[in-house]
């Protein structure tokens, strides 16, 4: 019985499963992280982008499947040699993705090979443009100037270079200590500059304070002899107004006030003056009883 059904609707299930077939090489469903590439006769006929997409069964073959996910390259080590001819060792990783995937099936086999070649050549050829100081002051730039020079060698392969990075810059031990020693040269001049240049503020500040203890001196006898010759103008004209008497008046004065300041001194004090000396102490009394 089952035998007779089958062979009454053997056409039936061939063209069933054909159908079956057929959709299921038609039908090809690309994840969010891939491309397919597709060949019809042996020729590139079509790139498959994420989500459902419908191929031509029996014509159409999906030969490659492309991750477009950012790679890493390993770290790469590769000597270089500077300006100035010192040899470094540099460290570099790359990474990198996939955006037209029929370039890169097409136009390279070792993709990782090749873009780890191309970094070494360029790392070489920018650290031979630039002195040891140069390279360790300014890693920022030569990282750009290594990321936009391997771009530039990689665009014909579909890919695209996301980040360029120098993980490190070494040098042997000789240079490592050649440069110790000019680090600790360095220091030592940056020292003594140091120690100079406080001595000399200091020999500044002191000749400035100096100079400021002139000018105030030199402003004080000036005042000094300002106010001197005020009352020496003073009593210029006293004498001219009033005569000999205004001179005299001042001589008596200031006789009284030194014998005053003689009686008003510490302890028991005799004091002998020549008959003159109280001859004009007492000219100086009466001409000052006569000038109050």
């Amino acid at each position: 019985m089952i035998e007779q059904i089958l062979s009454e609707n053997i056409v039936l299930l061939i063209g069933a499963a054909f159908v079956i077939t057929v959709i299921f090489k038609g039908v090809r469903i690309v994840s969010q992280s891939e491309k397919h590439v597709v060949e019809r006769f042996g020729r590139l006929h079509s790139v498959l982008g994420p989500g459902i997409n419908f191929i031509v069964p029996f014509l159409d073959v999906v030969r490659h499947k492309i991750s477009i996910l950012e790679r890493q390259l390993p770290t790469a080590s590769q000597d270089a040699i500077t300006k100035d001819n010192v040899l470094v060792q540099v460290d570099t990783s790359v990474f990198y993705r996939i955006t037209e995937p029929e370039k890169t099936v097409y136009r390279i086999r070792d993709v990782d090979g090749a873009i780890t070649t191309t970094v070494a050549g360029i790392v070489r050829a920018q650290i031979g443009k630039m002195d040891l100081d140069e390279v360790q002051a300014n890693r920022a730039h030569l990282i750009e100037t290594i990321k936009v020079s391997v771009e530039d060698a990689v665009d014909d392969w579909g890919i695209e270079v996301t980040r360029a990075e120098i993980l490190d810059v070494n040098l042997d031990q000789q240079t490592r200590q050649a440069m110790l020693q000019q680090l600790n040269a360095e220091r030592a001049r940056r020292a003594q500059v140091t120690e100079a240049q406080g001595k000399k503020s200091a020999v500044e500040l002191q000749a400035d304070a100096e100079l400021y203890e002139a000018e105030q001196k030199a402003k004080a006898r000036r005042i000094s002899a300002d106010a001197e010759a005020y009352a020496t103008q003073v009593v210029a004209q006293a004498i001219k107004d009033n005569g000999i008497e205004a001179a005299q008046y001042q001589v008596a004065l200031k006789q009284v006030e030194a014998l005053n300041a003689l009686g008003n001194g510490a302890g028991k004090q005799t004091i002998v003056l020549p008959a003159a000396a109280l001859e004009a102490f007492g000219d100086a009394f009466k001409l000052l009883k006569g000038g109050s």
